[in-house]
């Protein structure tokens, strides 16, 4: 798709029909499933344009309804999305997402983007070396990642090395290498002693401008080394203990940024941060 593949010579009704035409579907059959394949990705009106004559996002409509012109029972879409802006890349994301919906056939949507796995999925597949690591819904891969490569790979993700001190049920008491010590939720068996990594997501650091101890518990002190404007949010940046640093995201407020060097305080429920073992 990232080339679309359209024939410059036909207009775009003559683009869907080809697939029918060289499986020898008779004329008439091929404009009624035609038209409504146009009308699936709601381009009915644009048939007797040319592929130059369309834009990108338009183009690659037109390849999709030649894909499904002819009801196949699955779909593949490799990496469809990788040649457009960034703008026209999340608007084509919802419109597959709808013809999806709408259609009900099955899509098999291969690509590198995280963000765009969670947003067009009901299932991900996550592979390494050649093998699925998980099958889940999007949120239970988010939430709930199989191992720590699915932690890591799947949307940002703080990752403290460090080693179980003990076990209470399914909790596990980690001293991190940096000189503090957490309590996550166990992801895999684990035993007093052994290595792990302690996985939490930027979203679930919380982050406050007083001592640990007024913090709470579980709170450790922290520095911050860097804070970025992100539009939406704040990436803040920040040195934990001994050689330690953790990423937060904060919602943006009318308060200025927070300045590099200030001292702060971090923490996060047990039940989101996550051990698996090293």
């Amino acid at each position: 798709f990232q080339s679309y593949a359209l024939f410059p010579h036909m207009s775009v009704a003559e683009n869907v029909a080809f697939p029918l035409e060289v499986r020898g579907v008779p004329k008439a059959e091929r404009a009624a499933r035609v038209a409504k394949a146009l009308a699936a990705v709601r381009l009915e009106q644009f048939g007797d344009r040319r592929p130059a004559q369309m834009s990108g996002g338009q183009q690659q409509r037109v390849a999709l309804a030649r894909a499904m012109v002819f009801e196949p029972p699955i779909v593949l879409l490799d990496e469809p999305l990788g040649a457009l802006d960034k703008a026209l890349r999340e608007e084509m994301q919802f419109e597959i997402r709808d013809i999806h919906q709408r259609l009900g056939v099955t899509m098999m949507y291969v690509t590198h983007d995280q963000a765009e796995a969670l947003t067009l999925s009901d299932r991900i597949a996550v592979f390494e070396g050649g093998l699925i690591r998980q099958l889940a819904t999007p949120r239970a891969i988010y939430d709930n990642p199989a191992n720590a490569f699915v932690a890591g790979f799947v949307g940002e993700n703080n990752r403290l090395p460090g080693k179980v001190v003990s076990r209470d049920g399914n909790e596990a008491h980690v001293a991190l290498d940096c000189g503090m010590e957490v309590v996550a939720r166990a992801a895999e068996a684990l035993e007093p002693g052994a290595r792990c990594l302690v996985t939490i997501r930027p979203e679930r650091v919380a982050v406050a401008p007083i001592p640990a101890s007024e913090l709470g518990e579980g709170a450790m002190s922290a520095i911050l080394r860097e804070a970025i404007f992100q539009g939406d949010h704040v990436r803040l940046k920040l040195a934990l203990g001994d050689g330690g640093e953790v990423l937060a995201k904060r919602p943006v407020s009318g308060s200025a940024l927070p300045e590099p060097g200030s001292l702060a305080s971090v923490a996060w429920e047990a039940g989101h941060a996550l051990a698996f073992a090293a």
